[in-house]
């Protein structure tokens, strides 16, 4: 059985130099083994992120991240059992929330801001989808 895991947080320090490839290059070497595939979105003051794989080895992960000093205010948006990934082509996917369309983001929210902690998870998901459909990805993890 395969699981989606959307949740938000917040940075809990700037994020500085190499602080994002750093998570980034964690997640493109641990999640092969563990048949994790996703995509992160970051700002400065946010971070949106799917996780799909085994329920298991998801919801380990979740907890990590709760755990993570490097998150706070960690939401989960939304939890679902799914038949097939949306992000599998990706070990994890990054997208920079700076460079999103405003008009993609009224598309589903009600200002041309992401703010995933005012609107639904279900809203969230359907951006992702729209990014990877676009070809929003900065980069494929392999």
């Amino acid at each position: 059985m395969i699981v989606r895991c959307l949740y938000a947080s917040r940075p809990a320090d700037a994020l500085k130099g190499t602080f994002l490839d750093n998570i980034l290059n964690q997640s493109r070497t641990n999640n092969p083994a563990l048949g994790i595939t996703g995509l992160l979105c970051v700002s400065d003051d946010l971070f949106i992120q799917v996780l799909e794989g085994g329920r298991d080895e998801v919801c380990e992960l979740f907890n990590a991240i709760v755990r993570d000093s490097r998150h706070t205010h960690v939401r989960l948006l939304d939890y679902a059992e799914i038949d097939e990934r949306m992000f599998g082509n990706w070990t994890m996917g990054h997208v920079s929330i700076a460079k999103l369309n405003p008009g993609m983001l009224l598309k589903y929210f009600k200002r041309p801001t992401l703010d995933p902690f005012e609107t639904s998870g279900k809203a969230t998901l359907a951006l992702l989808s729209d990014l990877v459909a676009t070809g929003s990805i900065v980069r494929r993890g392999d």
